[in-house]
């Protein structure tokens, strides 16, 4: 497989210029005022409660589908007056500071194509999207209008997470050998996602794959920022049907093999198949490994018998909306951290190279 064009360095430009552009732009008062575009992904339950804790601003919501309208109205006490049927509609009628799209992986692209040009800021919920292609596209589209998209990954904001990374980074465990990444739980069904989550989560089309991309992203995402966003050399995939019944048109066990060019590899492991939910990080250095065994639970081990606690700190963002506050005034950088468009864009050339091995059954080189 042939390595894909990649976007130039002005893509890390397009961030700093977005940070510029935004320094002196004053939010609201009443907190950052989000357009919400779909509501099918189940993610978007967290957002709404924190709307009912009036700690976000809800302008507007973009969903077609009416009795899912219905029951979201139902359960939050929201008003007619915040609907709109399409994306276009909504920011005809109200000015946001950032759009949060939760709809299938595969539409991110099209919420891109309305929030971009007016400027806009966009964050996805993960993957970025379903394919290479559509990756560039909105790419091209934030580059095109200066305008910054996010991804958001619920283990962005654990703790343990951004304390073994500040380690790793000041030369804490020697030279990174081998990362191994778990993610995934029981399963969709298993665990009660909702019907409109299921309806495009387990299509193959509108979701990208099965739990390879549900799970898989995740270590994609974190493989590529502790390598400080350097491309893997080869992808090496297997995926599985483990509960065809069940999940008959996609994969629900994946394991991802990535290798780098300085000898170090990451294995991903991601299924609906777990015996309960699971988000762990195993990094392995030349003298110690740290394992990162929850959101708050960060352990180092000098050998199989000798381990003790890391202490992690407090002052990292504790969600997206925190995040993307700072990020919309400018205090910080976002260039090359876990939401960043650069750090996306390879994830999504990992997942598709990884279907590609797992089909034709060899390892992909980029």
């Amino acid at each position: 497989m042939n390595a894909m064009i990649m976007p130039t360095p002005s893509v890390r430009n397009v961030f700093l210029f977005f940070m510029l552009l935004f320094c002196n732009c004053a939010l609201a008062q009443e907190g950052l005022k989000v357009a919400i575009a779909g509501l099918s992904h189940d993610h978007v339950n967290p957002l709404l409660n924190a709307y009912q804790r009036h700690e976000v601003n809800i302008v507007g919501i973009a969903e077609a589908d009416k009795a899912l309208i219905r029951r979201v109205q139902d359960r939050y006490k929201l008003t007619d007056e915040l609907f709109y049927t399409t994306v276009d509609e909504m920011l005809k009628a109200v000015k946001p500071d950032v759009v949060l799209a939760y709809n299938a992986i595969s539409e991110h692209v099209d919420v891109a194509e309305a929030c971009l040009p007016l400027k806009i800021p966009l964050m996805v919920e993960k993957p970025l999207a379903i394919n290479n292609e559509q990756a560039q596209r909105i790419a091209a589209l934030s580059a095109q209008y200066g305008t910054a998209v996010f991804t958001n990954y619920e283990t962005t904001w654990y703790k343990s997470n951004q304390a073994l990374k500040q380690l790793v980074d000041d030369g804490g465990i020697g030279t990174v050998k081998k990362v191994i990444v778990k993610d995934g739980h029981q399963g969709p069904k298993e665990i009660g996602c909702s019907e409109a989550f299921l309806s495009w989560l387990t299509d193959p089309e509108k979701n990208g794959g099965g739990a390879l991309i549900d799970f898989g992203c995740y270590g994609a995402n974190l493989m590529t920022w502790l390598m400080k966003g350097e491309r893997p050399v080869a992808v090496t995939a297997v995926t599985r049907q483990l509960k065809p019944s069940v999940y008959p048109n996609v994969d629900d066990d994946a394991t991802i093999i990535l290798e780098y060019k300085g000898g170090a590899t990451g294995v991903i492991q991601a299924s609906w198949d777990w015996p309960y939910s699971i988000k762990d990080m195993h990094v392995y250095g030349d003298r110690i490994s740290l394992h990162a065994v929850d959101g708050n639970t960060l352990v180092r081990y000098s050998n199989p018998r000798k381990q003790e606690n890391v202490p992690v700190k407090e002052d990292y963002f504790t969600d997206h909306l925190a995040y993307l506050q700072a990020a919309l005034n400018g205090s910080i950088d976002v260039a090359d951290d876990l939401s960043s468009l650069a750090n996306n864009l390879v994830v999504v050339e990992i997942l598709q190279a990884a279907r590609e091995s797992a089909k034709r059954g060899s390892r992909v080189v980029l």
